[in-house]
C-alpha cells in the first residue's frame, strides 16, 4: 500500500492600483494596499486560521502521524507580517509542531527560470533566507511556481542542493505510468522528482462541492479508500491551502472532510509523510522525461495561463529586460518593485481564455477584465522606468 503526502501552496500577490496614463511620472505609489488587505482578511477568516487550528488539532491528536507540507510565497510571509502578524504566528505554531514540512520556492512567485537563471537564483536565495529568519527551517524540496517544470529545471534544482523537486504529473510525460513513484529526470544524478496524483488532488481541489461529480458526495472514508487502491510508492495530494474554506466554503462540509481523513487514512493502514521523507523513503525507480515545460495550471498544463496571448508575452518579456539595469543601480526599493512586478499573478490575470479554464482565471482576477489588467500593469512599468532613469541619472550609470 501506498503513503499519502499532503501540500499545500500559500501566496497572495500584492494587487496592483487602477493605475491609469496620467500617474506616470507623477506617483510612485503602485500597490492598491486596501484589497490586498481586504482579501488577505477574508483568506484568513476563512482558510488560513482555522485550517491552521484544524491540522495543529490532528497533528497533536495523531501524536505527530499526521503530517503535511506547505510552501508559503515570500509575498504572502510579507503581507502577513504587514497586515496579521496574527496569522503569521498561526503558521509559526503549525511548523514549530515538527510534522509540517515547509518548502522552497521563488520568493516572488515568480516565472524567474524561464527568463534568468541569475533572478531565479536570487528568488531562491532569498526565499530560503526569509523560511529560516520566520521558521528557523532550512528546507530540502524545491516547489517551483506553480509547479512549472523541466529536466532542465530538475537539473539546475540539483546544482543548489535539494534532495527532491515537486512536478506536475502529466499524463503525456508519463505515458501511461503512475504518479505515485519516485522518479528522476534523464540527466539528474541525485535529486528526485515527486510528481502530483492530478486525479485525486482536482477531486478534493475543485470537484469536491460540485453536485454534478459522479462522485458527490465524497466520504473521507470514500477517498481513503481510493488512496489505499492506488499502485506504487506514495501518492501526493497537492493543491491551493484556500481550497479549504475559501473556493470551498465551510458549508460545503470541506472542514469536516479533512478533520476526518487523517483517522480514515489510518483506518486503511496507510501512513502519511512529508515530501522529504518520502525522498528518504525511496528510491527513484523510473526515470521522468520532460523535455517542454509544464505546470498545473489549466488543461494545456503549460505556460499559457501566463503566457499565451501577445500582452501576457509582451509584459513579461519587458519586465525582465529591465533586470540588468535595475540590479545595475542596486537601489533596494527599486529592486523590490521591479521582483514584485515579476509575480505570475500578473500575467495570470491578462489571460484571455475561454471556456472551462478562462471561467476560472475571470473569478482569479481582481480587475474588470484582462486588458485593465495589462493596461495598469504596462503603466505602473512605464513609471518604474522613469524611476529608474533618475537614479540612473544621480548615479551616473550609463543606460
Amino acid at each position: 500500500m501506498p503513503d499519502v503526502s499532503l501540500y499545500f501552496q500559500v501566496h497572495q500577490p500584492n494587487r496592483l492600483l487602477s493605475y491609469d496614463f496620467f500617474r506616470i511620472g507623477e506617483n510612485a505609489l503602485y500597490e492598491d494596499a486596501a484589497m490586498n488587505v481586504e482579501i488577505l482578511n477574508k483568506v484568513s477568516d476563512n482558510c488560513y486560521l482555522p485550517a491552521n487550528r484544524m491540522f495543529k488539532k490532528l497533528v497533536d491528536e495523531n501524536d505527530g502521524r499526521f503530517r503535511m507540507a506547505l510552501s508559503i510565497s515570500g509575498t504572502a510571509i510579507e503581507q502577513m507580517e504587514r497586515y496579521r502578524p496574527d496569522v503569521l504566528d498561526s503558521f509559526r505554531e503549525l511548523v514549530a509542531t515538527g510534522s509540517v514540512e515547509v518548502l522552497a520556492e521563488t520568493y516572488y512567485h515568480s516565472l524567474a527560470f524561464v527568463h534568468s537563471n541569475k533572478e531565479f537564483d536570487r528568488q531562491v536565495e532569498m526565499h530560503l533566507d526569509k523560511l529560516e529568519e520566520v521558521f528557523s527551517v532550512r528546507p530540502r524540496v524545491f516547489r517551483n511556481t506553480e509547479l512549472i517544470y523541466n529536466d532542465s529545471i530538475a537539473a539546475k534544482v540539483e546544482t543548489m542542493g535539494f534532495d527532491g523537486i515537486i512536478a506536475e504529473g502529466v499524463d503525456w510525460n508519463l505515458n501511461g505510468g503512475s504518479p505515485n513513484f519516485i522518479y528522476q529526470a534523464p540527466d539528474a544524478a541525485r535529486i528526485k522528482t515527486i510528481l502530483r496524483n492530478t486525479r485525486l488532488s482536482d477531486d478534493l481541489g475543485f470537484r469536491f462541492s460540485d453536485p454534478s461529480w459522479c462522485e458527490f458526495p465524497v466520504t473521507p472514508e470514500k477517498f481513503a479508500s481510493w488512496l489505499k487502491d492506488c499502485e506504487g510508492d506514495v501518492v501526493n495530494i497537492f493543491m491551493d491551502y484556500e481550497n479549504i474554506g475559501e473556493h470551498q466554503s465551510a458549508e460545503s462540509g470541506i472542514f469536516d472532510f479533512w478533520a476526518a481523513l487523517p483517522q480514515a487514512v489510518e483506518d486503511q493502514g496507510l501512513q502519511w509523510v512529508t515530501p522529504s521523507e518520502s525522498v528518504e523513503l525511496y528510491r527513484a525507480s523510473r526515470e521522468y522525461h520532460s523535455k517542454f515545460i509544464t505546470s498545473w495550471a489549466d488543461a494545456e498544463r503549460d505556460l499559457s495561463a501566463w503566457m499565451g496571448n501577445v500582452m501576457q508575452q509582451e509584459a513579461i518579456a519587458k519586465v525582465h529586460r529591465l533586470e540588468h539595469e535595475i540590479l545595475a543601480v542596486n537601489d533596494p526599493e527599486l529592486t523590490d518593485t521591479w521582483a514584485k512586478m515579476q509575480t505570475s499573478d500578473h500575467f495570470y490575470w491578462m489571460s484571455t481564455k475561454g471556456g472551462t479554464d478562462g471561467n476560472f482565471h475571470s473569478t482569479m482576477t481582481p480587475y474588470p477584465s484582462p486588458y485593465d489588467a495589462y493596461i495598469y500593469f504596462m503603466n505602473v512599468l512605464a513609471d518604474l522606468q522613469i524611476r529608474l532613469r533618475r537614479a540612473q541619472d544621480q548615479q551616473k550609470i550609463p543606460q
